[in-house]
């Protein structure tokens, strides 16, 4: 049976036992491989998409991989709070690794398109469970920083995904998959082995199951559902008027509200989403810029590999290369920025001036065309890669410094659910504005045919094709610059979605960050091994 919760609470030290840099580690790594893979198929999307015969479902190949790990973290967010973080963590990496392999070895796209959403879960999963984990063994004062350094590495696995993806393409798009099953393989031994990790065990399955929001989960899981496919098929293949869109649309929002009234509730004893989680302006105004800078992260990926292939013709691998420019600030700028946090606890001006250059950013991406010189382009790409870098590490710790650590694990599943459904907005989005722009601009390609063969959506996969290539001059030159003029509207919108976080910025508090650490999770020392009973962590005890 498990033992009642105290209240105690241990200072942070400043020294690590081996075992939680093992644990460290692992996180990292399965990190890295999970936003590698959220991003790999950017640049070779348009091979992978023509030998599928994707057509206008290519989006789902994105779409579908933060669809399910958005709709599923709210699962794992309970489940880890009732039998533990380790179970979860090694199930998801379980999903991670069978999805890859099923999209490596896929002869259809739908296959490929089930092999995705398998590796959504698992990633979803991953996602969420790594940070909740690192709560679980650091102070807040002190999570900045290693959350920052966590969140740097897989934001260099989504910089480096692109060229890689690229590099890999050039042979075949499918080891762009199967690339992680052995590194999948080698972080679920380890952590198998090695991350021995509190929890409190339930009475029995009954009880269990009783703490779970059942009815909240399957609202939630079916609203996010019908949103997301209504946004995806709105998109891609479905005009905006469609009913299949309107109907998903429509149903999501209502049964949308029917989750929060039901979490509102007497009915609901455990809610998903506990109301008062927003029921302070600091975490309200840090789950919307997380939002914010989590369209940016796709956004950006989906932007720039498309402004070099479709207007400058790189090639992939060239592409690729030229995207990874976008690391030589990005990954610096969160690291200093988490340890600035964590010295000064400026979490807010941090977050304003990333936010910042971040407009100033975009603004600067819409004079982008094909004659814009490398030094330019690469200078823009520095601006953006720092706005982000700032904002990554700030915003968790901002969240949770005006909640009471016993909401760690659910305020950190809706900052993570949040992330996601950014990461989604941010590969969507672009792809409407992008479409939209280059339906309304079509007219100036002379050829009838060609029109129509690159309209209704159609137009991202015969980027730098070889359709492309054997144009004439003077259609090839009409077509080049409808690329750029598309993406400028992109950019445009970007300028917005960086302007509301600067609105909801000011509104946090500068809250100081706790030093202290209370949990009943965390690592287990050599003669206890994996225990039921609380214990609060003192984050560099000996183990």
């Amino acid at each position: 049976m498990a033992t009642s919760v105290s209240s105690q609470s241990t200072p942070a030290a400043t020294s690590k036992p081996p075992a939680f840099w093992l644990v460290y580690i692992s996180i990292c790594v399965l990190a890295f491989v999970v936003f590698l893979d959220g991003t790999i198929v950017s640049i070779s999307l348009p091979r992978i998409a023509s030998t599928l015969h994707l057509e206008n479902r290519y989006v789902w190949v994105t779409n579908s991989f933060w669809l399910a790990g958005t709709i599923v973290q709210p699962v794992f967010a309970q489940v880890s709070d009732i039998i533990g973080r380790k179970q979860p963590m090694l199930a998801s990496v379980t999903f991670f690794f069978v999805g890859g392999a099923v999209c490596g070895f896929a002869k259809s796209g739908e296959t490929l398109i089930v092999g995705r959403t398998l590796q959504g879960i698992g990633g979803g999963g991953i996602m969420l469970l790594m940070e909740i984990i690192l709560c679980d063994l650091l102070s807040l004062c002190e999570r900045s920083r290693y959350i920052g350094i966590l969140l740097s590495i897989a934001a260099f696995g989504a910089i480096v995904g692109p060229p890689l993806g690229g590099a890999i393409a050039e042979r075949s798009w499918r080891w762009v998959f199967l690339l992680n099953l052995p590194v999948s393989a080698a972080c679920f031994s380890i952590m198998a082995v090695f991350m021995k990790l509190r929890y409190r065990k339930p009475e029995n399955w009954k009880a269990a199951v009783a703490q779970i929001d059942i009815v909240g989960t399957i609202l939630f899981i079916a609203a996010m559902a019908c949103l997301l496919v209504g946004l995806v098929y709105g998109s891609s293949s479905l005009p905006w008027s469609s009913p299949t869109v309107i109907v998903n649309l429509t149903i999501g929002c209502f049964i949308w509200v029917c989750f929060h009234a039901f979490e509102a509730s007497p009915y609901c004893a455990n809610p998903v989403v506990p109301r008062h989680l927003f029921c302070n302006r600091t975490s309200v105004a840090g789950f919307g810029i997380t939002f914010v800078f989590s369209t940016f992260t796709t956004w950006f990926a989906f932007c720039w590999p498309t402004y070099f292939q479709g207007s400058l013709f790189m090639s992939p691998l060239k592409a690729g290369l030229n995207y990874l420019v976008y690391s030589a600030l990005l990954i610096p700028s969160a690291i200093a920025s988490g340890h600035l946090v964590t010295k000064t606890g400026w979490y807010k001006a941090v977050q304003l001036f990333g936010l910042a250059t971040l407009a100033i950013g975009c603004g600067l991406n819409t004079t982008l065309d094909e004659h814009t010189p490398p030094g330019t382009r690469i200078g823009f790409i520095i601006l953006n890669a720092t706005g982000l870098g700032c904002i990554i590490p700030s915003v968790l710790p901002a969240i949770l410094a005006a909640l009471p650590e016993k909401d760690v694990a659910k305020a950190t599943g809706m900052y993570s659910v949040l992330r996601s459904f950014g990461y989604i907005w941010g590969a969507t989005l672009p792809t409407v504005l992008f479409n939209l722009s280059f339906s309304r601009s079509a007219y100036r390609i002379e050829e009838e045919e060609l029109r129509k063969k690159l309209s209704n959506g159609n137009v991202y996969q015969y980027i730098n094709s070889e359709l492309i290539h054997s144009l004439p001059t003077i259609i090839q030159n009409q077509v080049v610059g409808i690329y750029a003029r598309s993406l400028r509207l992109t950019w445009e919108v970007g300028i917005g979605f960086s302007v509301l976080g600067l609105l909801v910025a000011p509104l946090q508090k500068n809250l100081p960050l706790r030093t202290t650490v209370e949990t009943e999770y965390g690592l287990a020392t050599a003669d206890e091994g994996v225990t039921e009973r609380k214990y609060p962590i003192q984050s560099g005890q000996d183990v």
